[in-house]
């Protein structure tokens, strides 16, 4: 009842999820991003415990197929679920259970995994990928989003619209961007105004967010570095 994608930018390393469906609050159980470790969103009927597994799995060392892999065999409810994975390197992995609903399905390739289900067609799918990898010179939390809305374009959910979020993580274990539209009649468009918020208000600051390597109480001046140029500092 969803579509989504989970990737990574070769560019600056970041990891991220966005996802968009026609039931609410769908940023509380479906997305699972961790820094250095990958990007896990689950789907159809949702399970959480496989995106928190497949993180722990992930930060173990396995690739984004094994993680797959050893998700689903142990898994009682695997036909009815819906997985897409992204590992550190960029290795992607992609699963839809026999018992999804239609139209049902996923594409996968370096650095991304795009998957939906109860969708109108497959061009769905076809349009966020091919979104997601024509758009390489773009901002990557903008990259994301673009995906879902030439998913929404081209049918997105046949139920309607509801809710949709994103999440992106840089090199810190607390997220670059987290963001989510629990309940609008046009989410996708709502979370795109809202990016452009974060972006004018909370973007600029980031740099002076505390880093894991810095000391407590020291803080550097903030500098114009952005995602689609270098890692942020934040």
């Amino acid at each position: 009842m969803t579509f989504s994608i989970a990737a990574r930018c070769p560019d600056t390393g970041m990891l991220g999820v966005a996802i968009a469906t026609a039931v609410p609050a769908v940023g509380s159980v479906c997305p699972f991003v961790a820094s250095g470790v990958g990007a896990v969103v689950t789907q159809s009927w949702t399970n959480s415990y496989l995106g928190l597994d497949g993180l722990d799995l992930l930060e173990a060392g396995l690739a984004a197929e094994q993680t797959l892999a050893e998700l689903i065999a142990a898994d009682p409810g695997r036909d009815l679920r819906q997985l897409g994975i992204v590992d550190a390197r960029g290795g992607s992995a992609a699963y839809s259970g026999t018992k999804c609903a239609d139209h049902y399905g996923h594409h996968t390739g370096p650095g991304y995994s795009v998957q939906g289900n109860m969708l109108t067609d497959e061009q769905v799918l076809d349009a966020m990928a091919d979104s997601f990898v024509g758009a390489a010179d773009v901002d990557f939390p903008q990259r994301l989003i673009a995906a879902l809305q030439a998913g929404e374009r081209a049918g997105g959910d046949r139920r309607g619209r509801q809710s949709a979020a994103i999440k992106v993580y840089a090199r810190e274990r607390y997220p670059y961007m987290d963001l989510r539209v629990d309940d609008h009649f046009d989410p996708v468009e709502e979370l795109l105004r809202i990016g452009d918020v974060w972006r004018a208000q909370i973007l600029p600051s980031l740099d002076m967010m505390p880093r894991r390597e810095q000391s407590r109480d020291r803080l550097e001046e903030p500098t114009d570095d952005t995602c689609s140029s270098t890692i942020p500092r934040g």
